[in-house]
């Protein structure tokens, strides 16, 4: 305990926010990467991972682990000459600047391995979620024109039932079998990822100019928004490492865990790009979500930061499994993905002996935009102040500045290092993310409803395409969620919009219940105190008409809540639902709604 209070007292990388804020430039932020150049134009994402390689050496990047037990470490050196293997590769193949090569694996150590590798080729690196099947993996390598891409032989089968233009297919784990498997609907040239072992540990990387495109990420599509492939230029990683700095302060001695999966951005960016830039530990968990399994994992290997979901915070929450284990490495936790409720920030400061700090950001903005910081203190509910460099803004749908207090649209002034460059073949999407507000400046439009306060201090309310809009009135899904959150039964909860012919919409929850209260009979009278808890909590208009108790929500891996799935399933849209870690819990929602549609 003595070693945990001391840890406390460490000074924050970031310690006078007001002073950074007023004063900071972009340009004063390049120090902190390795250009190729003297004039800062020839920049490439993998090459100061590459050069801590040299003096890092024997130090463990990547400590990996899976569900049974199996262990691995990688050292910064193992990490240059396998991502080195894998572009020399590449080049043998003929992949150019440029060139689209994707990732369709697990969290197993090619997939870092291979990501640095394209990186370093001067190709675009992509990922694509392992729960995706073919009719999710099918546009993203239609639209993207993917040339390239790395998979293993378990997943491979989906991929041969997809129809793509894709030139080559490397394959983990590639091996001679009887089974009987599909015939390939295209005549890419499939690969043993082995061929890497017998090339040369040495590559001389790409030397790409900063604004070159280095990561494109699909966002998820709806019938609402389309397939947006988000392109990210190689001098994002100038804010994807001050971030990681100021807001997950990281520093070398740190043994860090980001939970995200490599799928989504934030496992790409905080999971692979800036811990290995700034010469830290990483630890790799290539598993499915388990409270004790997690706690096992902090304990055993000390982790001193965390970066995990609200939804996995509550999930940890609700398990109680934290009294058997050893915590007291961890210095800092912060979350991402979704609004962090008040009840987890006081949890976490009870289990962790430190507040979670929450942060904002999204794959357009290619980083973390706004934060919570150790050096400023917390206000419940609130995503914190725009990181130094970012200018933020509340607007209304005329394009005015709102004052404090007033929800509005969130909105940042363009010019950060990370912010997306295009949308992949669809410039007309691309313009739609801005605006020019009544003076005529211009803005990006986050499309996220927010407010902030007298003091600067931000506060989420939702996705603008998800207010639920009842009798004349707007409520926020997330609102809802935060007080349901704080009832004594419920472990987690989505709240949506149930279309109705009177209303327009009728306010809606999915609730996971604790163990002790999901096997409660009296569900209906449990209905009952429900509702009344948020009518006496926030509003007598806001509450849930309808609440459906179900075992298990939609989430990602990395423990977000897939909202727009429970929305899709309710209003009966069609929805490509092959991105959920957990398609099973979807034929329950299913039978749920129907059940009581009866």
């Amino acid at each position: 305990m003595k070693k945990r209070r001391k840890e406390r007292k460490m000074q924050p990388n970031l310690q006078d926010y007001d002073t950074i804020y007023k004063q900071f430039k972009w340009k004063d932020a390049e120090k902190e990467v390795r250009f190729f150049d003297k004039n800062k134009t020839k920049l490439n994402m993998a090459y100061m991972i590459s050069q801590n390689a040299s003096i890092l050496k024997e130090k463990i990047a990547i400590h990996w682990e899976n569900a049974k037990g199996q262990q691995k470490n990688f050292t910064f050196e193992q990490l240059e000459k396998e991502s080195n293997k894998f572009a020399n590769l590449l080049k043998k193949l003929g992949i150019k600047k440029g060139d689209r090569c994707f990732i369709f694996l697990p969290r197993i150590p090619e997939l870092y391995f291979s990501f640095l590798g394209i990186l370093k080729a001067g190709a675009i690196a992509g990922t694509l979620f392992p729960a995706f099947g073919p009719e999710g993996l099918e546009p993203r390598l239609e639209k993207g024109q993917v040339k390239l891409l790395v998979t293993n032989s378990e997943l491979l089968e989906r991929v041969r039932k997809t129809k793509n233009k894709l030139k080559y297919i490397i394959v983990v784990g590639k091996k001679k079998s009887k089974k009987k498997i599909s015939k390939a609907k295209t005549k890419a040239r499939e690969i043993s990822y082995e061929e890497t072992k017998n090339l040369s540990p040495k590559f001389k990387i790409v030397k790409t100019n900063k604004d070159d495109a280095a990561i494109m990420l699909f966002t998820s599509g709806t019938a609402r928004t389309p397939l947006a492939g988000i392109v990210l230029p190689h001098k994002a990683i100038i804010q994807q490492i001050l971030t990681a700095k100021w807001v997950l302060d990281l520093r070398q001695n740190d043994i860090y865990w980001c939970t995200a999966d490599p799928g989504w951005i934030t496992g790409i960016v905080y999971g692979i790009i800036a811990p290995s830039s700034l010469g830290v530990t990483s630890i790799v968990y290539e598993g499915r979500f388990d409270p004790d399994k997690w706690y096992e994992i902090i304990e055993r290997n000390k982790v001193s930061v965390l970066y995990t979901a609200p939804t996995a915070i509550r999930m940890l929450m609700a398990s109680n499994a934290h009294k058997k284990y050893n915590l007291s490495s961890i210095r800092h936790v912060c979350s991402t993905g979704e609004a962090l409720n008040p009840a987890a920030l006081e949890w976490g400061k009870k289990v962790f002996g430190t507040f979670i700090y929450d942060s904002y950001w999204q794959t357009e903005t290619g980083a973390i935009v706004i934060a919570n910081y150790p050096c400023l203190k917390i206000k419940k509910g609130s995503m914190g102040k725009p990181v130094p460099g970012i200018k933020a803004t509340i607007l209304n749908e005329k394009g005015k500045e709102l004052p404090a207090n007033e929800i509005g649209l969130l909105a940042l002034e363009p010019g950060w290092p990370s912010m997306m460059t295009q949308i992949w073949k669809h410039p007309e999407l691309y313009k739609s993310y801005f605006v020019r507000d009544a003076k005529g400046k211009k803005w990006y439009i986050t499309k996220d409803l927010a407010y902030k306060d007298k003091e600067g201090y931000y506060f989420f309310v939702g996705r603008a395409d998800e207010i639920i809009k009842t009798a004349g009135e707007r409520v926020a899904p997330w609102e809802v969620e935060k007080v349901l959150s704080q009832h004594y039964a419920i472990a987690e909860a989505a709240v949506v919009g149930k279309p109705c012919a009177v209303r327009g919409e009728i306010v809606t929850a999915f609730i996971v219940l604790k163990d002790k209260y999901d096997k409660y009979g009296k569900k209906e009278k449990l209905k009952q105190n429900i509702v009344m808890f948020v009518k006496k909590r926030l509003a007598g208009h806001a509450y849930p008409r309808e609440i459906y108790f179900v075992k298990e929500l939609p989430k990602t891996r990395s423990g977000k809540i897939m909202r727009l799935v429970i929305n899709a399933l309710i209003k009966k849209e069609k929805i490509n639902i092959t991105a959920i870690a957990n398609p099973e819990c979807i034929e329950e929602i299913k039978k749920v709604i129907e059940s009581q549609g009866k």
